[in-house]
Parts: structure tokens; C-alpha cells; sequence
């Protein structure tokens, strides 16, 4: 959920794209009212995953390339208290889809005692219908905050979690998960000023983190191989590899709303091909980074004070409506 509406001028040295960018379609379903999270299908071919912002029902929608709904799915053994977004994987072992849904959203930075993510198998059919999920809760080794990016790499199957801050960064989960006790998510590498979700690209070579002003390509390790220009979007949530690996899909909350896809410059998709990713035994360097995202976040003070204030703004409406809803 998302309650900030400023304009903060765009960083440099953004890196252009061979191709325009190209408007897919507008989701057409009355009942996709805050698109948040977004995913291709791993199995079904032209279809596209999303589900709403909090408050709405744990539910995802199948829509095609026109942005028809094939099926809505609702979600047994799942509780919607902010879903943020999603990614798809795939399981190794029977080649099933698989979709992950984010609870992680946390507006008042500590509001939970723990976050859920919801594992979920892709239906093999799409008609409407009731598919079961299993829970694995999760905590930050380093205190609770606020998040809506998820992502899963497609070479090792670990999950990650992008925070939505000042200070963003990517929280790697334990290879193993467990549904039995909490799982610890720790910092790995230093993330955009306010993610808003991210995606890792089909063969692992990348993943891209979108803010509400661009999106920033990484190798896996946590270094940055370029930004990218984005459309503008009146609140720009979601984001997702094209099933090729050649683009991105970007799609916006409200009625609706536009799903784009933006071509990723071939030298970009070269430089992320060009360093071996490091085996999952090997953890990133924080430090080198955090140095690195510095040019990312790259705005001014004036830019950050007006961040703080529509924060605190924000911060000070939910604190009042939580008070009001005891």
C-alpha cells in the first residue's frame, strides 16, 4: 500500500533501450483494483499472474496478453494482511510451477512480529478455482521493516526479499525453508531508495529492482550493471522478466491499469551474461554493495527531505487509523 505521491527528478545515466517501450495491454477485471504483484507463468504460455494490494482477498488472477482474466484463484490456508508481490519458479523435480505470494508489507516498520510468504503450485488448468497454500513465516535477523519485493533465483531456489526503504536491501532466506519455526532472513546487498518489487531474470544471470521512478539491473552478486528507464506510472508497483529474459514487465495499482513491456538494452543483457554468478555458498559483499547502490539512490538533500516528510506523513495517517480500528 502505498500513500506518497511526490515527484522526485530522475538520476542519471540511465541506460536506453534498443526498442521502444511498448504498452501490452490494461488489465480489464473490475476486481484487479491495486495490482501489486506480478509474475509470467512458468507453464502456460501468454499468461500473466497478479494479485491485489492489503486489504483485498488472498486471491490471484491468470490474465492473457489482451488482459482478459482466464481464472481467479483463491488461496486456502492464507491470510491477505498486505500482500506486496509475487514471483513464479519452478519446481526441479517435477518441472510444476510454482507462485510465491509476499504478506511482507509493514507500514509502521515493526507492526509484526513476523512476515509470511505463501507457496502455492501453479494450477495446471486455468478455470476458477480454491488451490491450497503452504505458509513459511520468516523474521530479519537485523528488526523488522517494511518490504514489497520478492524474488527467487532460478540457479540455486532461494528466496529474497527486497525492503522498501531509505537504506533498501536484499534479504537472502535460508536454501531449506521450514514450516515448523521462523526463518531468518539476512542481509546480502544494498538495494534502490524505496523498492517496490523485483525479479530475478529467467536463467539467473540478473535480477532488477524497481522503484517508483526507475528500475536497476544487478548481476547476482549485488553489482549494478545499469538503470533503466521506466514508463511513467501514476504508482508504480510491480515488475517481472519477460519469459525470454529480454524485457521487463512493469504494471501500476488502480482500475485498469496499463501493463508495459520495456526491451533491455543488448549491452546490458550482455554485461549480465559477461561474470559468473557466485555459488550460493559464497555470500556477497554488504559493504561493496552498499558503496556501489550509492549512485543508485543518488538524489539531493532537498530530494530525501521531501521523502521524510511524505513519510512521516504517511506514518502519522496509519497510526491514526490503527487507533481508530482497535
Amino acid at each position: 500500500m502505498t500513500v506518497l505521491a511526490c515527484a522526485l527528478p530522475a538520476a542519471p545515466a540511465m541506460a536506453l533501450a534498443d526498442e521502444a517501450e511498448e504498452k501490452l495491454f490494461t488489465f480489464r477485471d473490475a476486481r484487479i483494483t491495486e495490482s501489486s504483484g506480478l509474475a509470467v507463468s512458468p507453464t502456460h504460455t501468454g499468461i500473466y499472474y497478479t494479485h491485489n494490494d492489503s486489504s483485498a482477498a488472498a486471491e490471484f488472477f491468470a490474465v492473457d496478453g489482451a488482459g482478459r482474466t482466464k481464472a481467479a484463484f483463491r488461496v486456502s490456508g492464507a491470510q491477505a494482511r498486505d500482500w506486496e508481490a509475487m514471483a513464479a519458479s519452478k519446481d526441479p523435480a517435477t518441472g510444476r510451477g510454482v507462485l510465491w505470494f509476499a504478506d511482507i508489507g509493514d507500514n509502521l516498520d515493526g507492526a509484526w512480529p513476523d512476515i509470511s510468504i505463501y507457496k502455492v503450485m501453479e494450477p495446471a488448468s486455468l478455470r476458477d478455482a480454491t488451490v491450497p497454500a503452504v505458509r513459511y513465516r520468516f523474521r530479519y535477523a537485523d528488526g523488522a521493516r517494511n518490504a514489497e519485493g520478492i524474488m527467487v533465483n532460478p540457479r540455486t531456489g532461494r528466496l529474497s526479499v527486497v525492503s522498501k526503504e531509505f537504506s533498501g536491501a536484499v534479504y537472502e532466506a535460508p536454501l531449506k525453508l521450514r514450516t515448523g519455526r521462523v526463518n531468518i532472513l539476512r542481509k546480502v546487498a544494498a538495494a534502490p531508495m524505496m523498492a517496490t518489487d523485483a525479479a530475478y531474470a529467467p536463467d539467473g544471470s540478473s535480477y532488477v529492482v524497481r522503484t517508483y521512478f526507475s528500475a536497476t539491473l544487478f548481476r547476482p552478486s549485488g553489482d549494478i550493471i545499469t538503470k533503466i528507464s521506466m514508463p511513467p506510472l501514476d504508482q508504480a508497483e510491480s515488475i517481472a522478466y519477460t519469459a525470454d529474459g529480454k524485457a521487463v514487465l512493469t504494471g501500476s495499482e488502480g482500475a485498469r491499469s496499463p501493463l508495459y513491456r520495456v526491451p533491455l538494452p543488448e549491452r546490458a543483457l550482455a554485461s549480465a551474461g559477461s561474470k559468473p554468478t557466485p555459488s550460493p555458498s559464497k555470500k556477497p559483499s554488504v559493504a561493496a554493495a552498499e558503496t556501489a547502490a550509492q549512485d543508485e539512490r543518488g538524489l539531493s538533500g532537498q530530494d530525501i527531505l521531501i521523502w521524510l516528510a511524505a513519510a512521516l506523513g504517511a506514518t502519522a495517517v496509519i497510526a491514526v487509523i490503527a487507533r481508530r480500528s482497535r
